[in-house]
């Protein structure tokens, strides 16, 4: 019963980031918006960690399964892919250059700007 309880507040979750989806006037995933709810109230401790820590931790670790639907529509779409598979290598190569370096960027704002930086005196 325990189990079920932890589901239901993860699927909770889900149906408030999909109806936030709906309601917002831009485009936002539902399932997005259910993350960013349900990680903001377990960082306010709306919502305390354990409630959901168990199925949480299964779900992550049991991750693999959710990539096989997409793994399947891959090959089901093989013959378009290999039609168009440079532009998909130049989308590939731009996107994940522009997400090393944004996120680098982010990085290094968070190390410069760290309330636990410590001044090197000479």
């Amino acid at each position: 019963m325990k189990y079920f309880k932890q589901l239901l507040y993860i699927f909770f979750f889900s149906l408030l980031g999909e109806i936030v989806s709906i309601i917002l006037p831009f485009s936002v995933p539902g399932s997005v918006a259910g993350m960013i709810l349900l990680f903001i109230a377990l960082h306010t401790r709306l919502l305390k960690i354990e409630k959901v820590e168990e199925v949480g931790d299964w779900l992550v670790n049991n991750m693999a399964i959710f990539f096989v639907p997409a793994g399947i529509g891959l090959m089901t779409n093989f013959d378009i892919i290999g039609e168009t598979w440079w532009q998909l290598l130049i989308i590939i190569v731009i996107s994940a250059t522009l997400m090393m370096w944004f996120v680098g960027f982010i990085t290094q704002f968070m190390m410069d700007h760290s309330s636990n930086k410590k001044e090197v005196k000479p």
